[in-house]
C-alpha cells in the first residue's frame, strides 16, 4: 500500500515497525519519515536498528536539523505515552553497550518478542547478525557502505532531474542492487536464515531490517517481515489493532514544522550525547 498525506486526524494503529532511518546520511529522508510519523499514531514504536549512522558520522559529522526533528518526534511520541524500543543494528552498534537503558523513554534492546493482536509471536531483530560480510569481514562492510554512498549520490541527481520533469521518486540504488544475481542471491539466503532463527525461537514470525528490502512473505511456515529503509524505499510496518501487519511505502513529504525553544534545547542535549557516545574509543 502507498501512504499518502490525505488525512488530517493521525491513524492509531497498534504499532510501528521502522528501521533503517541512517540519521546521519545525507541520503536520509527525514523530510519523509516525518511526515509518516505525524500521520500515525501508535501504541508501541519498534525501531529495528540504523536508526542513527554511526559509521558516516564517525568518517564525518553531518547532523542537519531533519536529524533532530525526526529525534524530537519520537520523544515527544514517548512523552505521551507510545512506548518505544529501540534495537540496534551494525550502524548504531555503539547502542549495543546499553542493553535495558533508557533515553529519554526509549528503551534499547539487542532483539524484542512480539506478541501482536492476534497472539503471534514475531521475535524482531536488525538482521547484521546473519549477515556474513558484516560479521566477518569488516573491511569489506565498510568498503560497501562506501559504494553505497556513491550509488545514492546517483539517487540525488536524478531525484531532482525527475522532479524538474514532474516524475515521481525512483531509486537507482535499489534498481541497481536488483539487477546483481549475487545480491539477489543473498536477499534470498539471508530470508531464510532470519527466518530459521525465528523458528528456533519459538516464533511465528520475524521482524527484520539491514538488506533496505521491504516485504512481507511466508518462508516455509514462518512469516518474514522486512520494514525496508528510510533512504532508498520509505517502508514502513504497521500492525492494525487486529494484529494484521501492512506494509506501507511513503510517498509524501510534510512541510516543515517550526521548532519550540524547548525543542531545539533538547535537540541540542541529544546531539552532544550523541557526539559523545561515538567518540569513545571501540571496547
Amino acid at each position: 500500500m502507498t501512504g499518502k498525506s490525505t488525512q488530517t486526524e493521525p491513524r492509531k494503529v497498534r504499532t510501528l515497525f521502522i528501521s533503517d532511518v541512517h540519521l546521519g546520511s545525507k541520503a536520509a529522508r527525514t523530510d519523509y519519515l516525518l511526515d509518516f510519523l505525524r500521520h500515525y499514531e501508535a501504541e508501541t514504536i519498534i525501531l529495528v536498528g540504523d536508526i542513527v549512522d554511526g559509521w558516516r558520522l564517525k568518517r564525518s559529522w553531518y547532523w542537519p536539523q531533519g536529524c533532530n526533528d525526526v529525534v524530537q518526534k519520537l520523544l515527544r511520541k514517548a512523552r505521551k505515552g507510545a512506548r518505544i524500543i529501540y534495537i540496534p543494528g551494525n550502524h548504531d552498534e555503539f547502542l549495543r553497550d546499553f542493553p535495558g537503558t533508557h533515553f529519554g523513554g526509549i528503551e534499547v534492546a539487542d532483539r524484542h518478542m512480539h506478541i501482536a493482536a492476534d497472539g503471534r509471536r514475531y521475535l524482531v531483530l536488525h538482521g547484521d547478525q546473519f549477515d556474513v560480510v558484516v560479521r566477518n569481514a569488516r573491511l569489506l562492510a565498510y568498503l560497501g557502505d562506501w559504494a553505497y554512498d556513491a550509488a545514492i549520490a546517483i539517487n540525488v541527481v536524478l531525484a531532482a532531474i525527475r522532479r524538474r520533469l514532474g516524475l515521481g521518486y525512483w531509486s537507482f540504488s535499489a534498481w541497481a542492487k536488483l539487477q546483481v544475481k549475487h545480491a539477489v542471491n543473498f536477499i534470498g539466503e539471508f530470508q531464510k536464515v532470519v527466518a530459521e532463527e525465528a523458528r528456533e525461537a519459538g516464533a511465528d514470525g520475524v521482524i527484520c531490517g539491514h538488506i533496505h528490502h521491504a516485504v512481507i512473505a511466508d518462508i516455509e511456515g514462518i512469516r518474514y517481515i522486512n520494514t525496508g529503509d528510510w533512504v532508498e524505499s520509505c517502508t514502513a510496518v504497521v500492525e492494525h489493532k487486529d494484529g494484521t501487519m501492512e506494509l506501507l511505502t511513503w510517498q509524501q513529504a510534510g512541510a516543515a514544522q517550526p521548532v519550540s525553544e524547548n525543542d531545539a534545547e533538547e535537540a541540542r542535549t541529544t546531539e552532544r550525547l550523541l557526539s559523545g557516545i561515538l567518540a569513545r574509543p571501540a571496547a
